[in-house]
């Protein structure tokens, strides 16, 4: 996680940034705490990446890579007012003894990419459409040696996988089909069956921009009626507020960057 120490909404990049509404700043830093809080709490433990002066939206610290089993296939951003952000990611993990790999593809991380380690014996999940180029899913499977499956997103209010798609737990998700091409949804329905669908109120409350642990699903507190839907799914649905971070188009999952060793 990276805290918000920098963050503003300067510029406009997706349909939720308004560059004529104030960030308050204190707050952001307020909530983003919260959810760390309630990250350990839950027995996780948090890596700090610290915030660089004129990259505002490093608290979206999930687009910086994504990894895999030790390996790390790292970011390169579509807009160059993020194009830094990758270089500060790398420098974290190869601080931290990872094996990384940085791509020759545009790619934003677990923005676009999500892993379920027991679905069909491990499958990765890539979004395109806005911000990731497909070349990069050929990438990142020859990278990883885990088989990708292409998802176009068709829906720019939902610009990153992660704003229509979560993983549960290691072999089920939640998405949001209206998000997604007519073959995206077909591959999907037929990929997870038992998948928790969500409608477009659940997305444009970020409520499937989540992480889960396989029992506790932390989402935002605008996301009320998702939180029911994963309960009756039978995970414990834990709330947050990151209202502020949302003026920038993330919320839960854009703030945690996942690692698996």
């Amino acid at each position: 996680m990276c805290p918000p120490k920098h963050f503003t909404v300067e510029y406009a990049i997706n349909p939720w940034m308004d560059t004529t509404v104030a960030v308050d700043t204190a707050l952001a830093l307020q909530q983003w705490e919260e959810l760390r809080t309630t990250l350990t709490g839950l027995g996780h433990v948090v890596h700090v990446l610290d915030p660089e002066p004129g990259l505002p939206d490093m608290v979206y610290s999930a687009n910086g890579a994504f990894s895999v089993d030790g390996t790390v296939y790292g970011a390169r951003f579509l807009h160059p007012q993020r194009a830094a952000e990758a270089v500060a990611h790398q420098a974290f993990y190869l601080a931290e003894g990872w094996k990384f790999v940085a791509p020759a593809q545009v790619n934003e991380g677990e923005g676009d990419f999500a892993y379920l380690p027991q679905a069909h014996g491990g499958l990765v999940l890539a979004g395109h459409g806005y911000r990731t180029d497909p070349a990069a899913h050929a990438e990142a499977q020859e990278v990883l040696g885990r088989p990708v499956i292409s998802l176009q997103l068709i829906d720019p209010a939902f610009y990153h996988l992660d704003t229509a798609l979560a993983a549960l737990d290691d072999q089920n998700v939640t998405y949001y089909p209206g998000a997604f091409s007519p073959g995206s949804q077909r591959v999907l329905e037929r990929l997870f069956p038992d998948a928790v669908i969500a409608d477009r109120d659940d997305a444009e409350a970020f409520g499937l921009n989540l992480v889960s642990d396989g029992r506790h699903v932390i989402l935002n507190t605008e996301a009320t009626a998702m939180g029911r839907k994963v309960r009756e799914a039978g995970y414990l649905p834990v709330h947050v507020d990151l209202s502020e971070l949302k003026r920038g188009g993330g919320s839960v999952k854009c703030a945690v960057a996942e690692l698996r060793p």
